[in-house]
C-alpha cells in the first residue's frame, strides 16, 4: 500500500488517528507501513485483541524507533485498545470512572491520556448484538457512563473509536437494509446524542455535512468494494479542540490490499493540515451508489 499524497514534514500540526485494527497482531506489518506514511502523532486503537504484556512485547520497539510513547489496555483475544503518541503521554487512565461491567467484569474498551494538552479517548464502545438483548442493554449502560464520566473532566477532550453507532440515516449505504438491526436504533442514536448535547462536535460530519462517506464495511459478500459501508468510527472533540480542525478525513486505502482490518482509520488534522483538505474519504470510491431497497446485510436473517 503506497502513500496517496506525500505528507510535508515541514509543516506542524497534530495529526489524531482513530482506527479499529481488528487484531493488531495480524496488522503489524500494514500498521508500520502505514505509520511511517501518514505520520500520524496520536493514533487511537481498537480491538487489539492483545494483553498490555503482549502490546508491549509484540510493539514496543517499533514503536519506541518512530517516536511513539504508547499504553494499551487489553484482554486478549477480545477487546483491547491503545494509545500510541509522539507529543505527551501523561496521566494514563485505563477504563473510566463507574464503566459498567459485563458478566461480573470490566471489559478493555477505554483508555485515556492527556496528549498534547487535550484529554484523549481510544474506545471501543460494545456492540450491542441485538436489539433489546442484556447485551444492548449494557451498550446503553456504557455510554451513559461515559458521557457522565467526559462531562467532568477537562474541557480540551478527543472521543476517538468504534461507537458501534451510526449517527444519522446518511451514515449507512441504505437505512432500509438496517431495520431490525443494532448500530442504527433511536435508543442507540440517542445515546450517542447526549455527547452532542454536551459539547462535542462530530468533527467529520461537521467538515463535510453533505457527504458520503463510511469507515467500516463488511468483509463478506464484497461491501467494501460495492462502498456499502457504515460510518462507526466517530472523533468527538470539545469546542475548544473542533475549533482547531484544519482537515477531517477516512483513509480508505488502508482498508484496500492484503490482510485489511474492515475499519478504515480516520484521521484528523488540527491547525494545521499538512496534505490539504482533500475530502471526506481519500481516495474516494468508485462504485455506483446502489438503488435503495436492493441489497441485504450479510447477517440478515430469512
Amino acid at each position: 500500500m503506497g502513500p496517496i499524497i506525500a505528507r510535508r514534514a515541514s509543516l506542524r500540526g497534530v495529526r489524531i488517528v482513530t482506527w479499529n485494527v481488528n487484531s493488531v497482531k495480524q496488522r503489524v506489518p500494514r500498521l508500520l507501513q502505514w505509520l511511517d506514511e501518514r505520520r500520524p502523532d496520536v493514533v487511537c486503537l481498537q480491538e487489539t485483541k492483545l494483553t498490555e504484556e503482549a502490546f508491549g512485547a509484540l510493539l514496543g520497539e517499533e514503536l519506541a524507533a518512530r517516536g511513539y510513547a504508547f499504553a494499551s489496555h487489553g484482554q486478549g483475544q477480545w477487546n483491547g485498545v491503545a494509545l500510541l503518541s509522539r507529543v505527551g503521554l501523561d496521566a494514563v487512565e485505563r477504563g473510566f470512572a463507574g464503566q459498567p461491567a459485563w458478566s461480573g467484569k470490566e471489559e478493555a474498551r477505554a483508555i485515556s491520556a492527556v496528549c498534547g494538552g487535550v484529554r484523549v479517548h481510544s474506545l471501543y464502545v460494545p456492540n450491542g448484538r441485538e436489539v433489546d438483548s442484556d447485551h444492548f442493554a449494557y451498550k446503553l449502560a456504557w455510554l451513559a457512563a461515559l458521557a457522565d464520566a467526559v462531562g467532568a473532566g477537562p474541557a480540551e477532550v478527543a472521543l476517538c473509536g468504534d461507537f458501534n453507532i451510526a449517527p444519522a440515516d446518511a451514515d449507512v449505504f441504505d437505512p432500509a437494509a438496517y431495520v431490525g438491526h443494532t448500530h442504527v436504533t433511536p435508543p442507540e442514536r440517542a445515546a450517542l446524542g447526549v455527547f452532542g448535547a454536551g459539547g462535542l462536535t462530530d468533527v467529520l460530519r461537521d467538515r463535510w455535512p453533505e457527504e458520503r462517506v463510511f469507515s467500516y464495511w463488511d468483509y463478506r459478500a464484497g461491501m467494501f468494494h460495492q462502498d456499502l459501508g457504515m460510518r462507526i468510527d466517530l472523533v468527538l472533540a470539545s469546542a475548544p479542540v473542533a475549533g482547531r480542525v484544519a482537515a477531517a478525513w477516512v483513509d480508505r486505502a488502508a482498508r484496500k490490499g492484503k490482510l485489511p482490518s474492515d475499519h478504515a482509520p480516520v484521521i484528523v488534522d488540527l491547525d494545521v493540515a499538512p496534505d490539504g483538505d482533500l475530502g471526506p474519504v481519500v481516495p474516494p470510491p468508485s462504485a455506483p451508489r446502489r438503488p435503495r431497497g436492493t441489497v441485504r446485510l450479510p447477517q440478515s436473517k430469512d
